[in-house]
């Protein structure tokens, strides 16, 4: 998996144009001529999104060399007897969170300060997803708290980016094609590690193995980067 993801980012770093969207910050000011209060917008700085997407391959390939090496590997078995995998939550909160950056400054968010707001509440997310593996190491049935407040959490970037969408462009002209098919399909595959985490903890058929479950993390989280990374290359990286 390290090999697969890495692969994929030096790709995306040796095929993508110089495509960049704004971050910007919109600060109120005082007009002394005309003595009112105004919104001013600065950009601050052009982001390259070729290197971001790339970004987040990379950092699942770093996870995943993590726990192979020697003594984190025992560490990483250790914890999966347990019911737990502690490396994949790290992980997760820096690179989905990324993905989230990605897929919002797609639809026009451009704002500095709600894409860091965006970042956190998405890597919270996933925190709370640990602390759900961790509680639950020492209850008899399976404690949901974590799991709810995570949703919630999780789902306020997704509301966020609708918006910003839905309302894009006027009557006539509307956010290119392929960004509807981006969030649809993303939301789906974040969706679907949410439906894993409730299989494992309600052991339906194979789910029962804790391991199960593990792969099924493991693979929807190479083919959700893909498929985010494919679609926004096909979309706006190419080279013209």
């Amino acid at each position: 998996m390290a090999i697969l993801h890495a692969a994929q980012g030096v790709v995306m770093l040796m095929l993508s144009s110089d495509f960049s969207l704004p971050v910007t910050t919109s600060f109120v000011e005082f007009n002394v001529s005309t003595q009112q209060l105004f919104t001013q917008l600065h950009t601050v700085f052009d982001l390259r999104v070729g290197p971001l997407v790339a970004g987040f391959f990379f950092l699942s390939a770093l996870a995943h060399l993590f726990v192979s090496l020697p003594g984190i590997y025992e560490w990483y078995v250790a914890n999966l007897k347990r019911g737990a995998n502690y490396a994949r939550w790290i992980e997760y909160a820096f690179s989905s969170s990324l993905m989230i950056v990605v897929i919002a400054m797609l639809v026009g968010v451009y704002d500095g300060l709600t894409l860091f707001a965006l970042f956190g509440l998405n890597a919270m997310m996933i925190l709370f997803g640990w602390m759900m593996e961790l509680h639950n190491q020492s209850t008899e049935k399976a404690n949901w708290t974590s799991f709810l407040f995570g949703s919630i959490a999780g789902a306020i970037p997704w509301v966020i980016v609708a918006f910003y969408l839905f309302n894009a462009g006027d009557a006539s002209n509307h956010a290119p094609t392929f960004v509807y098919w981006i969030y649809f399909s993303l939301f789906l595959f974040f969706n679907c590690f949410a439906i894993n985490m409730v299989l494992q903890y309600k052991k339906v058929g194979k789910w029962r193995d804790y391991l199960y479950g593990e792969r099924a993390y493991i693979i929807l989280s190479l083919v959700a980067k893909s498929l985010l990374a494919w679609q926004v290359w096909a979309g706006t990286l190419r080279p013209v």
